[in-house]
């Protein structure tokens, strides 16, 4: 991150909210919006961000996948595919 470009006070966003947009994009680097110098919000490109909601998906999976061995709600692997052929055939 590069604090002198990636903060701007919400006065930039107003003055330039073409430029930042056009930047974030270019770049695919996050802006950090500030208002009375506190972060208050986060620009970035809508790829980012799809690919950040991807990888947060995954993590919840990972995790209810842990979940389910700790607490021995698994199933062996021949019975699940026995299972789904049954479904799947009759």
């Amino acid at each position: 991150m590069h604090l002198s470009q990636d903060i701007k006070p919400i006065s930039y966003l107003k003055s330039k909210t073409a430029d930042v947009i056009n930047n974030v994009n270019e770049n695919q680097r996050s802006v950090i919006i500030t208002q009375n110098g506190e972060a208050k919000a986060v620009i970035q490109d809508i790829k980012s961000y799809e690919n950040m909601q991807n990888s947060l998906n995954l993590l919840k999976l990972i995790v209810q996948s842990e979940n389910d061995i700790e607490n021995n709600h698994i199933i062996r692997q021949e019975d699940m595919f026995n299972n789904l052929e049954k479904k799947l055939f009759g």
